[in-house]
């Protein structure tokens, strides 16, 4: 079961913007026919069981939800966005290593 959820350019809002006042919130811009991204997909799982309270893991379907991608400028996927009080704190494009992802979590923590 994944400890991942799902976020629509309607909940955005509560589920990035104002959650992230409180912890970090990690964004995963992806899509099923994306190759790396299925493979970002179960660490970023893995992580978010790990950190537990510490910040949340959620995922945008840039396929579903094109007004995020366009909204944020994703032009390669996956594209992970950090969100801290509201803003942008720090991105990565690509399959990082888990460690590296782990690092730029804790850095906003």
């Amino acid at each position: 079961m994944s400890n991942v959820k799902n976020v629509t350019t309607q909940s955005f809002r509560t589920d990035v913007v104002e959650a992230s006042a409180n912890k970090p919130v990690v964004v995963d811009f992806w899509a099923e026919w994306c190759g790396p991204c299925k493979k970002l997909s179960p660490l970023l799982d893995e992580i978010a069981g790990e950190l537990g309270d510490e910040a949340e893991i959620v995922k945008v379907n840039v396929d579903e939800e094109r007004t995020l991608g366009g909204m944020f400028q994703i032009m390669s996927i996956p594209s992970v966005l950090i969100f801290r009080n509201g803003e942008k704190v720090d991105e990565f494009v690509g399959l990082q290593p888990k460690n590296a992802i782990v690092a730029k979590i804790q850095k906003a923590v």
